[in-house]
């Protein structure tokens, strides 16, 4: 974040508010009790932190709706493997240029047609650094990125030398250097090409988007909900099986949950530790438990009183004062697995860590963290978002370090997920903060280079680490694929020596749903794949 969001970071609940609102009055469309129109589908859902553009989403609130009104080249089946969307191919015969041809017939919602220099003109204006989108760095590998984002001052040049248009179906993209993952890194929902009509409004673009995908934009009504409708003429191979998406907001996970209990709300995408030990009971079979590429972390600030200048001893010790067995059986209802590394199960290069690091050791722990030369002040704090569900884990945390080592630990609300990035992005951190992230695209790299790597644009800790950065880059520039997920590998292993964070579970999603709809399923993001979803 994909930056890592790249990335995606994991709110798991949602803004705003209006209980009333969210339980079901009519926002006018007529349709059902609960105000969306019939064949509509309503689901849990935030306020984006930005305006609905692909090159400036990089949370699950936008990020769903992006993933509803944009397709890209490639897309990732249900186990992480590469299907191809728009693109007819993606080839490639060293790693460093890529031949892209397009499917024919594709269309934007506004009716004209998507193009090779649709997605070239796009990803020019993306990555140009005065337009300032958030995952301009995506465009890194690209030869020729650094005249349109330079690290200071501005653009040398308009366009990335990279970028060729052969015909209306075809372009061709030259990397500075191989990497022979290129082409995975091109599912994220960043690599999505613009209308001509985007570039005469770019503001107003993103409050009403145009896009090509299974889905188009009908209404934004901030901090409430946004609609999106079917597209009969999609060419997709996810073509919706309902009439739209009403993606409501929520200001906590219980209002949501007891909405789609009465009826008032077709799905929820998060369960809240308060309804965790009754939604068998309350749902029966429409109550999901599904593993899928997602981790949670706590990270510390390095700029932060607690941590600069940190010993990597004490982190260490921090991390095996956590009973992550405990926590995750009992507060977390044998919902998460704990870690046993920095990276979830489900991507490619997974891999146990033979370390003692990420067990529950308080006798070790006390020691590690006098050994490392303790905290100043002895209390660190852990910020979280309050309406993500994340209370009650991070008070067990907190209650497990002070009770094993005698550091005072205390949580640090932020009233929503924006707020909460928002905080980290402005270097605010008091000491640590939740690092929940879904996978971008399913390779152990993207949970470590996004958030680890200096400067990258989703590391809100602020770590940086010379040999962790060169092992990184080996990685990055390997001969193959599986190469590329050996070296990262072992710079996981340099990684647990660092600590730049605390991994302690990762994720199964955990859904509940009405009885008025069919065919949930889960993508190995996490992401619900709304566009299966049936209505009776």
């Amino acid at each position: 974040m994909r930056g890592a969001k790249t990335m995606q970071w994991s709110a798991l609940a949602a803004a705003v508010a209006l209980a009333a609102t969210a339980c079901g009055g009519s926002d006018g469309d007529g349709g059902s009790a609960a105000g969306k129109p019939a064949g509509y589908v309503s689901m849990f859902n935030g306020e984006p932190q930005h305006p609905l553009m692909p090159s400036n989403t990089n949370e699950k609130f936008g990020g769903y709706v992006i993933d509803a009104l944009f397709t890209g080249l490639v897309g990732y089946d249900a186990k992480g493997g590469l299907v191809n969307m728009n693109a007819e191919s993606v080839d490639t015969k060293d790693n460093k240029t890529w031949t892209v041809k397009l499917k024919k017939g594709w269309k934007f919602h506004d009716g004209t047609d998507v193009t090779a220099e649709s997605y070239v003109k796009a990803w020019n204006w993306m990555a140009n650094v005065k337009n300032k989108q958030a995952n301009s760095y995506w465009f890194g590998d690209i030869k020729g990125y650094e005249d349109v984002h330079p690290e200071k001052g501005d653009p040398k040049k308009d366009e990335m030398s990279g970028l060729k248009v052969v015909d209306d179906q075809t372009f061709t993209i030259e990397l500075s250097e191989p990497v022979p993952y290129f082409e995975y890194k091109l599912g994220y929902k960043t690599f999505t090409p613009l209308p001509e009509s985007f570039y005469k409004d770019p503001k107003g673009f993103g409050q009403k988007p145009v896009g090509n995908g299974p889905y188009e934009f009908q209404k934004w009504t901030h901090n409430k909900l946004i609609q999106v409708k079917a597209v009969d003429s999609y060419k997709g191979s996810n073509k919706a099986k309902n009439k739209g998406i009403q993606f409501k907001n929520y200001s906590k996970l219980e209002s949501a949950y007891q909405d789609a209990l009465s009826g008032n709300l077709d799905l929820v995408d998060g369960v809240g530790p308060k309804d965790l030990p009754k939604r068998k009971a309350d749902f029966g079979d429409r109550a999901l438990d599904v593993p899928y590429a997602g981790t949670q972390s706590i990270v510390p600030a390095f700029y932060s009183k607690p941590f600069k200048d940190v010993d990597p001893k004490v982190i260490q010790g921090l991390s095996m004062a956590i009973d992550r067995k405990t926590i995750t059986k009992t507060v977390l209802q044998g919902t998460r697995i704990p870690s046993k590394g920095f990276t979830p199960p489900q991507v490619k290069g997974y891999q146990k860590l033979d370390t003692d690091v990420l067990s529950y050791n308080p006798k070790k722990a006390k020691q590690y963290i006098e050994d490392g030369g303790g905290i100043p002040g002895n209390k660190i704090w852990i910020q979280y978002n309050a309406d993500g569900g994340h209370k009650e884990w991070v008070t067990a945390v907190c209650n497990s370090i002070t009770k094993a080592t005698g550091v005072k630990c205390v949580g640090d609300s932020k009233p929503d997920f924006q707020t909460d990035l928002e905080g980290r992005q402005a270097d605010k951190v008091k000491g640590m903060y939740r690092g929940g992230w879904l996978a971008d695209y399913p390779l152990n790299i993207n949970f470590m280079q996004d958030l680890y790597k200096t400067g990258a644009s989703t590391n809100y800790g602020r770590f940086s680490d010379k040999k962790v950065d060169e092992l990184f880059t080996k990685g990055d520039h390997a001969d193959s694929l599986e190469a590329s997920v050996k070296d990262y590998q072992a710079a996981e292993k340099e990684l647990l020596k660092k600590m730049p964070s605390i991994p302690l579970w990762d994720y199964a999603a955990n859904i509940v749903h009405g009885e008025d709809i069919d065919g949930v399923k889960v993508g190995f993001d996490g992401n619900v794949l709304i566009t299966d979803i049936t209505v009776k």
